[in-house]
């Protein structure tokens, strides 16, 4: 299940990881030595919002043919609602 609210978290901790990325930069021209620990929070950041996007593909629902299951609430069983009326249901 792709929850939103990780994915969110993981877009907030990009732009978080860019923003102290360019404050690295404004300080690296002023040789300030706080600058490095900018630069360490930045890829720290970075890396923090790789991993919360991946988690959600990682660990979501398979059925048992092995295909994800996008939307874990929607029981596979049921027929498909948008579905026309002359196709099978699943059994």
């Amino acid at each position: 299940m792709i929850k939103v609210l990780k994915l969110q978290k993981a877009v907030i901790a990009i732009i978080l990881g860019i923003i102290s990325l360019v404050v690295y930069l404004l300080l690296r021209e002023q040789k300030e030595d706080v600058a490095v620990y900018f630069l360490e929070a930045s890829g720290l950041l970075f890396i923090l919002g790789a991993l919360m996007f991946l988690y959600p593909i990682l660990f979501a629902k398979k059925d048992g043919d092995g295909a994800v299951q996008l939307n874990p609430e929607i029981d596979p069983n049921l027929p498909d609602p948008d579905a026309p009326a002359n196709e099978p249901i699943r059994p």
